[in-house]
């Protein structure tokens, strides 16, 4: 495990964050791997993911899947809780407890999830390692397709991130 963690260390950020997330989808969840979600940023202030809409991820009319939409707003929160979670070196267990999502317009092309919420999301893993209980937050995904709206949002999300201490 050292010489893999020397080797991803040397690579450059953004390829970093891709290979954890296919590595992630390959071996944990293979439906991430199959929608191939792309990272765009993964910094102190958000998580941005891309989603290229292929033949693996629309419906029949052409636009993306409501599964393929629903996995990038799980891995768009879900890796901005786990790059705090890695950071903070505690076994912190991470799971959605729900979802609501309003899908405002179809999703024609390549489609960007963000969650501008990293810093609460830092605050929030810190909270739960210091009280050592399960705790529960709100995350807020947008959906956007900047190529054809620019940034009117397409779907919207609100996960609920819910984490334990895991002692």
């Amino acid at each position: 495990m050292l010489m893999g963690s020397a080797l991803m260390n040397k690579l450059p950020v953004k390829m970093r964050n891709n290979l954890m997330v296919t590595l992630f989808g390959i071996f944990k969840i293979p439906m991430i791997f199959f929608v191939r979600p792309k990272v765009l940023e993964l910094s102190d202030s958000r998580c941005q993911l891309l989603v290229p809409l292929s033949w693996r991820n629309k419906n029949h009319l052409g636009v993306l899947y409501i599964g393929a939409m629903t996995v990038a707003a799980d891995v768009t929160g879900g890796l901005a809780a786990m790059k705090e979670i890695i950071n903070s070196k505690r076994n912190v267990h991470l799971l959605f407890k729900d979802m609501k999502a309003d899908y405002l317009k179809r999703a024609e092309g390549d489609t960007v999830f963000t969650c501008n919420q990293a810093a609460e999301i830092k605050s929030f893993v810190q909270d739960v390692i210091k009280s050592g209980e399960r705790k529960n937050f709100p995350l807020e995904i947008t959906a956007t397709v900047p190529s054809k709206l620019g940034d009117e949002p397409v779907a919207k999300f609100i996960l609920t991130l819910s984490l334990k201490l895991k002692q």
